[in-house]
């Protein structure tokens, strides 16, 4: 097992333990993201201690998690999961306190992010990560007010987090790596789909990518020139269906057939210029040329192009039947 070096604690403090042994978390914030990650820690076999400040949120919390349990069913739960494995608690320091792992999902409000996570570094255990589920705001922003801001990450989900698995996973300036690289063992061991992200950027990776795709479908509306469902459709039956196998970057890569990205970006380079988008396209210099082509290389890990082409084929074709588009053949019509 690789040993996973422990965040800064004080002197005389309990070393926290290592990704793998972490058996109680706590999920501050029960709504949608926070009773997300609630099912989802439960139905991998941890304990869960849950606070939040509604009066009725022990009710909705249990509703919640009851609801995505058949979901968590079919993808199937550890062998001890169980939704007996949750405590609410009415008070925050209760629910951290003997925490090893605390996911913070409050509203996206600044000042309440920074407010409450201070006062989660005060309560939780000394080293204790805390994760916070922000959609947006870099940790250096939230992290002002703790008194150890060194353990503290951003851990962004996608909804529901109990069935999308990316987490996007960085620092602020002032947490120690070693948080970071914690933080994201910790979130595989939990069945997670990572990417620890190197820096700070604004809405991280796919939130960025995501904003691009509706601001430009906003003004396709606005303009009258797609409808809703037109814009829907142009997705989930056109790239929606590639990207869920390889992602856009890989998708172009194929685009240039057996001359891969360096091909495609040869002749598709120019094509940057056309206005097809309202956001202004980067300068194609060969810095970035050189970039985007060694970065698809890497991506391929070895894979050739028919190989790609291959695995694209089946991954949509597996889809197409799991959402029921795919015609059934004769044999199968006749059964």
């Amino acid at each position: 097992m690789t040993v996973i070096p422990s965040p800064t604690t004080p002197p005389g403090s309990p070393a926290p333990c290592a990704p793998e042994d972490v058996r109680r978390v706590a999920c501050v914030g029960a709504g949608v993201i926070g009773g997300g990650w609630a099912a989802h820690f439960l139905a991998r076999g941890y304990d869960v201690t849950a606070w939040d400040p509604a009066p009725d949120a022990d009710v909705r919390l249990r509703r919640l998690i009851a609801a995505a349990w058949p979901a968590l069913e079919q993808l199937g739960l550890a062998d001890e999961a169980s939704q007996d494995r949750l405590t609410v608690t009415a008070r925050l320091e209760e629910a951290v306190a003997d925490a090893q792992f605390v996911q913070e999902s409050a509203p996206e409000k600044l000042d309440l992010k920074r407010d409450l996570l201070a006062r989660l570094d005060a309560a939780a255990p000394a080293g204790t990560v805390i994760a916070s589920s922000t959609s947006g705001y870099p940790m250096t922003d939230m992290q002002t007010e703790a008194a150890d801001p060194g353990r503290l990450v951003v851990g962004h989900p996608f909804n529901p987090p109990y069935l999308i698995p990316l987490v996007e996973v960085v620092g602020g300036e002032r947490t120690d790596p070693a948080a970071v690289e914690w933080a994201s063992r910790f979130y595989e061991v939990a069945g997670k789909s990572v990417i620890t992200m190197d820096r700070e950027v604004p809405g991280f990776i796919a939130n960025r990518l995501q904003e691009a795709l509706w601001r430009e479908a906003l003004h396709m509306v606005a303009n009258g020139e797609a409808t809703v469902a037109e814009i829907d459709a142009s997705i989930t039956e056109g790239p929606g269906l590639r990207w869920a196998v390889m992602g856009p970057m890989l998708t172009f890569a194929l685009a240039g057939g057996e001359g891969g990205m360096a091909h495609m970006l040869d002749h598709f380079g120019p094509s940057l210029k056309s206005p097809w988008t309202r956001l202004e396209a980067p300068e194609l210099d060969r810095a970035l040329y050189e970039a985007v082509v060694a970065g698809c290389d890497e991506a391929a890990d070895g894979r050739s192009i028919a190989d790609l082409v291959a695995e694209r084929d089946r991954g949509v074709i597996d889809i197409l039947r799991a959402t029921g588009r795919l015609p059934r053949s004769a044999e199968e019509a006749t059964r």
